[in-house]
């Protein structure tokens, strides 16, 4: 039986129109996940919540216990996690407010707990990251946007920096030569983890400002804030119309 996570991002500390039934707090072997699970439904689809940044957002990109989280997810009897993430935009098409389903990643963050895969081994233990994001739930993605008249891309490469601060320029020119599209601070090692537990993954990624150097001047939060809010709201229709699809697939 297939079961389906919202992880929200920064700008989706909670799901409009999740009717919430209950919440479940964890204890897990990686310690305490960002937040308590969510369990609710929409559109009369049974679905969980975890806020990634904790509730309220206090825990910054380097700080969130990825291996908790997604562990708690499996536990739960997730099948399915579709991720939201606000990032920056590097190529040309990645403009403020709009919407990428990514289909590569290129991981720059460091000193995370990356996988699962570490001790107590019978022997060394590889997964296949050849295509880091599920294709089916990448499929439904881009056929929910078309059902709303959503323009997204369908393809990007996610670059993952460490965070909490924002790049430099040199850093920004350094991952659009590696063929970045987006770059966030959230992707890695959550990505990876999923595929290890046999967790489908996808994300949607909301771009929320040019990233360095691909604007005058420097970037303010406010900025940010505002391209948050106007496009959470597409986020939202996305989702939401992919639930009414992915329920019958």
């Amino acid at each position: 039986m297939t079961k389906l996570a919202i992880i929200g991002g920064t700008g989706l500390g909670q799901m409009k129109g999740l009717k919430i039934i209950s919440t479940k707090s964890l204890d897990t072997p990686f310690g305490q996940p960002s937040a308590d699970y969510v369990l609710g439904s929409i559109k009369n689809l049974e679905v969980i919540f975890l806020a990634r940044h904790g509730n309220p957002h206090t825990i910054p990109p380097h700080k969130i216990n990825y291996q908790a989280n997604i562990w708690g997810l499996k536990k739960l009897g997730v099948t399915d996690i579709i991720a939201v993430a606000a990032v920056g935009g590097i190529t040309q098409a990645m403009t403020p407010t709009h919407i990428a389903i990514p289909d590569q990643i290129i991981d720059y963050s460091y000193a995370r707990e990356h996988t699962f895969f570490t001790n107590d081994l019978d022997a060394v233990t590889h997964i296949d990251f050849t295509y880091p994001y599920n294709q089916s739930l990448r499929d439904h993605l881009t056929q929910a946007a078309k059902k709303e008249n959503l323009l997204i891309s369908t393809t990007g490469t996610y670059g993952c920096s460490q965070g909490p601060r924002l790049e430099s320029i040199a850093e920004i020119k350094r991952m659009e030569q590696d063929g970045c599209d987006l770059v966030g601070m959230t992707g890695m090692p959550e990505a990876a983890l999923a595929k290890e537990l046999d967790i489908n993954y996808a994300t949607i990624a909301l771009v929320v400002n040019w990233a360095a150097g691909k604007s005058a001047g420097e970037i303010s939060m406010a900025e940010i804030e505002g391209h948050l809010k106007k496009g959470m709201d597409n986020v939202i229709t996305l989702l939401t119309s992919f639930i009414s699809s992915w329920k019958s697939c």
